[in-house]
């Protein structure tokens, strides 16, 4: 039987999945981050798959979403996207060490995957800490500061007010290249990261993560892969999900 137990951890709401003969077992860990205005619970499937292969799943929610709501809208939250992924980055580190702290996972032994929002913050996550052993970007990108002139870009297209000084937006910039992978390829350091992206996606677009792809392909030799969906959008096909299960349990 698989429990699907709700609970915090510090101040993070996360939904934590595992089989219950092992609930209390040091385990593998996989840390599931959820995409931009979905929630925790909507990405029950994975969490499933990687619990019945051994795995214990934490989801977290991400801030201002779900339970952790205030109220703001689609375009409220888009001011504060930049925001949000770098304080998932930083509460990954709080998850792993009281759960490690508590004996229920192997420090060894610890994946992160995400789909588009958190396969955007899996990439920065990969830059910033060394302990992650594996990732898996689900319509994600490695290319912080590119991507996010693409957002001021298509914002200014749709005569939106972005509100932000050029000096404001210089800040936000400098501060992004710190998890910008693509500008540091070498904290990758050799760790297993698998990309799923659907080629014709208009959210996240696909050229930025399959160029990262080909320009570190060959010093990885199996362990940088990428699965490009010829007639996919902005959604992971089933064939995706069992890939990211696949993964972990072959790299993890």
């Amino acid at each position: 039987m698989i429990l699907v137990e709700k609970k915090r951890i510090e101040h993070i709401p996360v939904l934590h999945i595992v089989k219950q003969k092992q609930f209390s077992d040091r385990m593998p860990l996989i840390v599931f981050l959820h995409g931009f205005t979905s929630t925790k619970e909507r990405n029950m499937h994975y969490a499933y798959l990687f619990a019945e292969k051994g795995f214990r799943v934490i989801m977290p929610e991400a801030k201002y979403h779900g339970t952790r709501g205030e109220g703001l809208s689609e375009a409220e939250l888009s001011f504060r996207f930049w925001e949000i992924v770098i304080t998932s980055i930083e509460e990954l580190s709080t998850i792993r060490q009281e759960l490690v702290g508590e004996g229920l996972v192997d420090p060894a032994r610890i994946g992160v995957a995400g789909t588009s929002m958190g396969g955007i913050t899996t990439l920065g996550a990969l830059a910033k800490y060394e302990w992650i052993k594996s990732g898996v970007s689900l319509m994600g990108n490695p290319s912080y500061e590119e991507f996010a002139l693409w957002q001021l870009n298509e914002m200014e297209k749709r005569n939106v007010q972005i509100g932000l000084s050029q000096e404001q937006i210089s800040g936000l910039l400098n501060q992004l290249k710190h998890y910008d992978l693509s500008l540091q390829p070498e904290k990758l350091n050799k760790r297993p990261l698998l990309f799923w992206h659907g080629k014709l996606d208009p959210v996240v677009p696909y050229h930025s993560a399959y160029n990262f792809y080909e320009q570190n392909r060959k010093n990885y030799e199996g362990m940088l892969e990428f699965i490009t969906d010829e007639n996919a959008g902005h959604n992971v096909s089933n064939a995706g999900v069992e890939a990211t299960a696949k993964w972990f349990e072959k790299h993890i």
